[in-house]
């Protein structure tokens, strides 16, 4: 009940915020015009994180990810006939595309000591923050929100963006930290995106 209620209170928010019901807008990736186009794709983001099996629910389960990769990495027979164990498991998802935008997880399973918990604080100088466009914000915010190891940092909220053309570019704002602590913008896009 608990989980039909936020929902509801999600939907409502998007309501008052955009002024009327907006359908989610489907916005689908395009490579640029060919005169445009340069010999280089960003292929992927990945992420040293503390422990996979604490990241992968955010991005696999609440995100809804899928997961195209997970695989131990390092490990094998010595000369002496010893094996030496894997020393990075790494785990790649994907959303819409499975060669650029694609997200990896990289745990080092070799650390002689133990990270230091994880911050939650805006980014700063070194940080980064990584942008999901989410066109059923509404309704999943509220399975982000209950993902273990997940801390929210803003409920969904309408901002209006400086489009560079003037005018503006309305955006359904919201952001949580993962378990690592890393920004996760999640957005839902109510007008043109930037660069259109």
């Amino acid at each position: 009940m608990k989980y039909i209620y936020k929902t509801m209170i999600y939907a409502l928010m998007a309501v008052a915020l955009s002024g009327a019901l907006v359908a989610p807008q489907r916005l689908a990736a395009a490579p640029v015009p060919e005169a445009e186009r340069i010999p280089v794709d960003l292929r992927r983001t990945t992420l040293v994180v503390r422990d996979i099996e604490r990241s992968l629910p955010l991005y696999r389960d609440g995100l809804g990810l899928k997961v195209i990769y997970d695989q131990l990495i390092g490990g094998g027979p010595q000369p002496d006939g010893s094996t030496r164990p894997p020393t990075v498991r790494l785990v790649l998802l994907r959303a819409n595309d499975d060669f650029i935008g694609v997200l990896g997880l990289m745990q080092r399973l070799n650390l002689e000591q133990t990270p230091p918990p994880p911050e939650f604080r805006r980014a700063g100088p070194g940080g980064l923050i990584l942008v999901f466009n989410i066109q059923d914000l509404e309704q999943r915010f509220a399975r982000i929100e209950a993902t273990p190891f997940v801390t929210v940092a803003e409920q969904p909220r309408r901002i209006d963006y400086p489009a560079a053309g003037g005018g503006s570019i309305p955006v359904l704002f919201s952001a949580v930290w993962d378990a690592d602590g890393n920004f996760i913008e999640l957005n839902r896009l109510l007008g043109t995106p930037a660069g259109r």
